[in-house]
């Protein structure tokens, strides 16, 4: 795969393709900063947050996006860089907000990442902001790291993972009700390579996970079959998007968090965002529909 930018991020993250303004959207988590990149022009730019960005999506508006900070969330205006505080989320617990994507109706649906190394720290759960900005949260086993969230292109299946056990799941998803139904395994824990990190379905319905720690971005097919890997040289994928003018361009953000500089200098391109044109394509990014 390609770099497209010299930048190198300890934990880039959440890249995004915004199709209106034809630019890529990502974070740098410890260094609570947004990115973006526009390919036309060549023109990058960043924003620093209040406090660490760990996911986000885009809405209605695009001068606006609905930030997921670690401790709650927040909607930013791009024109002042504004911060409007919306809730708080899981106050008082070591856990902080991890991935998140909205579902095809439009509501923002995340998980969260215990903090520190006690093993007997709570574990977080899984949670939906409706449009009135109300906070719900799902009736899904909770997670050390939760990862992987994303939708069917039908809205009717909604994949999750927690890193630390390593298998990919899926639960029955209404889109009309937002009832949350049985849980299903998609791919075992052990049975591919790496951590799954972030995820992202195609238009043809499949998977794309990043694999943590194995270097490589695995298509599945919705019965669980693997259809596809893309070595990515960068040990520590983190999230995949589908963006370009026709949606046929993935790209992927990496970390270099915890690798040493030897581990760096053997895969220098670790931290950076990269990206490869392929013959599949991807769906249009779903967006939080808040009025």
């Amino acid at each position: 795969m390609q770099a497209f930018l010299d930048t190198r991020h300890a934990l880039g993250e959440c890249v995004l393709w915004c199709e209106r303004s034809r630019r890529l959207l990502w974070t740098d988590i410890p260094a609570s900063t947004l990115w973006s990149y526009e390919p036309a022009s060549g023109r990058a730019r960043s924003w620093a947050m209040p406090e660490r960005l760990c996911s986000f999506a885009l809405t209605g508006s695009d001068d606006r996006l609905l930030l997921g900070l670690a401790s709650g969330l927040a909607l930013f205006r791009f024109s002042t860089g504004k911060v409007t505080r919306i809730c708080d989320v899981e106050p008082g617990l070591p856990t902080r907000i991890n991935d998140g994507r909205c579902d095809r109706q439009g509501r923002f649906v995340f998980g969260m990442l215990t903090e520190g190394d006690d093993p007997q720290a709570a574990a977080g759960g899984f949670y939906r902001l409706h449009l009135d900005l109300t906070l719900e949260c799902l009736p899904l086993p909770p997670a050390r790291i939760a990862n992987g969230i994303c939708f069917s292109p039908d809205g009717r299946r909604m994949y999750f993972a927690d890193s630390t056990d390593g298998a990919i799941r899926w639960c029955h998803y209404n889109p009309c009700s937002a009832e949350v139904g049985a849980v299903h395994t998609l791919v075992a824990a052990g049975a591919a390579p790496g951590a799954p990190d972030g995820a992202t379905v195609d238009a043809e319905g499949c998977l794309w996970s990043a694999r943590w720690g194995a270097g490589r971005v695995l298509r599945f097919a919705p019965d669980g079959r693997l259809l596809q890997t893309l070595l990515t040289d960068a040990p520590q994928p983190t999230c995949p998007a589908f963006g370009g003018p026709d949606l046929a361009t993935l790209y992927v953000s990496t970390a270099h968090a915890g690798m040493s500089d030897a581990q760096r200098a053997a895969a220098p391109l670790s931290g950076a965002v990269l990206r490869q044109a392929l013959e599949v394509r991807g769906l249009p990014e779903a967006r939080f529909l808040h009025a």
